[in-house]
């Protein structure tokens, strides 16, 4: 069998597949180039929804980043018991995730909480929760700057929920936050211009605000693709996620940004159907699938690939020289969208030195809830 990329030599005949593998110290190196990039940890907020692990969050906190964000209230629960203080739920909060918000703000009542909000009648409610439950949370109000997923794209409207804040008793205003996902060019210039135009519309809200007599304590900007701009070009809070452990669909978009795979998916050849196909044990329960076939996993040693069959357990291959291969081979595959990829999988095999040890990383908030 020849030897995979980043584990040569390894035993791998006790790593059953698929398996998640993840090496630490290029998740290290990734957090180094993080602050690098930012100047230092304090504008890093970066996001926890790529790992979802509790052993990389406290590895951020060893490397003096101290204010995370979030997508589920499991994430908010996982960064609290790893010791964190400043945590953004950057979700809107309705139904019964506002009373589990609230108890752990009650919790961990040396935290500071905080959510978005783009409802004036969802920011009256929860204050008068906060109010009821005698907690106070913050709240960024979500500004679509051409996302067009949540928040609103009015600079009026965003104003009259900044003064809606100002007034709620139970809410403190934190500030502002502007995802730019919709930013995606490979092309540095290109990508450049459409995020400089999504910045104006964010800029023109931050001078409406100072107009009307509101400063705005934070602004929190930007995802992976558009992280460098943000952190070499603005004074704002950064929020990557992806380039904690990085993937082949970022890696092979943007070359510009200095991260590397720290996270990857082992697998094993189980069949050989028809004469040219191979089957791996790679289905939508071990891989994120929510692209078209070709944009699923980079599987080294198999580049030339063409993948033509996807289902539950199974991903089928066609290739030139399938007597290359032998049922029970070992490849090594790197997602194409490493987040949802995590999230299958409650635990990482770590990799040291080349070599797949018996220590392992919990995928802590794969699960909506963990206590409440």
């Amino acid at each position: 069998m020849r030897p995979l990329p980043g584990l040569e030599g390894a035993d791998l005949e006790s790593v059953p597949s698929p398996s998640l593998l993840v090496w630490p110290g290029r998740v290290q190196a990734n957090i180094d180039r993080m602050i690098e990039l930012c100047g230092g940890p304090d504008r890093l907020r970066p996001h926890v929804k790529t790992h979802k692990m509790d052993a990389v969050v406290r590895l951020q906190l060893e490397a003096g980043i101290d204010k995370f964000k979030a997508s589920t209230i499991a994430e908010v629960e996982m960064c609290l018991a790893a010791g964190v203080e400043d945590v953004l739920l950057a979700y809107p909060v309705v139904g019964p995730n506002q009373d589990r918000l609230l108890q752990l703000a009650l919790a961990h009542s040396h935290a500071r909480l905080s959510f978005l909000v783009d409802s004036v009648d969802v920011l009256r409610g929860m204050n008068a929760h906060c109010l009821a439950a005698g907690a106070e949370l913050g709240a960024f109000v979500d500004f679509d700057c051409g996302m067009a997923r949540t928040g609103t794209c009015s600079v009026d409207d965003a104003v009259v929920l900044v003064e809606a804040i100002s007034a709620a008793n139970g809410i403190r205003f934190d500030g502002v936050h502007a995802y730019d996902g919709h930013v995606r060019e490979p092309e540095v210039a290109a990508r450049r211009g459409t995020w400089g135009g999504a910045m104006e519309s964010v800029q023109a809200l931050l001078d409406a605000l100072a107009a009307a007599g509101h400063s705005v304590p934070a602004v929190v900007g930007g995802g992976s693709p558009t992280f460098g701009f943000h952190a070499g070009e603005r004074g704002w809070q950064c929020s990557p996620g992806t380039v904690l452990f990085w993937d082949h669909g970022y890696g092979a978009a943007y070359p510009d940004l200095p991260f590397e795979n720290a996270a990857a998916v082992l697998t094993r050849i189980v069949s050989k159907p028809g004469t040219n196909r191979l089957c791996l044990d790679l289905g939508h329960k071990s891989i994120a699938s929510e692209g078209p076939l070709e944009k699923r996993v980079y599987l080294q040693g198999l580049e030339a690939g063409r993948v033509v069959g996807h289902s539950e357990e199974h991903l089928v291959v066609e290739v030139e020289e399938p007597e290359r291969h032998e049922v029970g081979d070992v490849l090594l595959g790197i997602p194409h969208h490493i987040c949802p990829t995590v999230a299958l999988y409650h635990e990482a095999r770590l990799v040291r030195d080349g070599m797949v040890t018996e220590e392992s990383w919990e995928v802590t908030a794969r699960n909506r809830r963990l206590t409440v």
